[in-house]
């Protein structure tokens, strides 16, 4: 268990071919790209007929703002979910929609639960490194054999260390690379 209660992935059997954990690392610059990385990925992946779990982010412009509207898909429904708060022009802080975000959770734990082939969860945040967000949906995956893909920023690379301890491979933000390990992952499981 972490500090908040939360079982961790330390919990499963290392050893086991079953665990199939993978980050994509990226700095604060390349938060886009990683987006679209991921997101070309998991839709090539449901094109083919793999049933997935999790999310991709897509970002719209706010014009002159330096904010963007955040929003997630949810990858087995293609359900658009908002996850950005309006909070005005001259608003600083955080934006995110805590209730916006936990109701794509809520799908993404429905996806595993009908037995997906594949999780891609598009950050692993700070609400991640807390214990809350995807947390216990990556848990459930791993526990059900379900290889897990995230997304993971500068900032939180410690968080996503000290949870995903020595199960994780890093993956470099280059499509190649995911996709060879999105296939192997996936022919795993079968």
């Amino acid at each position: 268990m972490d500090g908040t209660g939360t079982a961790l992935a330390g919990e499963l059997n290392y050893d086991s071919p079953a665990v199939k954990l993978a980050a994509v690392h990226y700095r604060d610059g390349d938060g886009g790209l990683a987006d679209r990385l991921l997101a070309d990925a998991a839709i090539r992946l449901r094109s083919e007929g793999f049933r997935l779990a999790g999310v991709i982010q897509h970002n719209s412009d706010c014009g002159e703002r330096s904010c963007c509207t955040m929003t997630l898909e949810d990858l087995a429904t293609s359900r658009l979910i908002r996850i950005s708060e309006d909070r005005g022009p001259h608003a600083s802080g955080c934006r995110l929609d805590s209730g916006a975000l936990e109701e794509a959770v809520g799908l993404v734990t429905s996806a595993i639960d009908a037995g997906a082939d594949l999780l891609v969860v598009n950050k692993f945040g700070k609400r991640e490194c807390e214990g809350h967000g995807f947390r216990a949906a990556i848990d459930a995956a791993l526990t059900a054999g379900i290889p897990v893909l995230a997304g993971v920023n500068e900032q939180s690379a410690s968080g996503w260390s000290e949870y995903a301890q020595d199960i994780s491979q890093r993956l470099p933000l280059d499509e190649d690379a995911v996709s060879a390990w999105l296939r192997g992952a996936v022919a795993a499981k079968v």
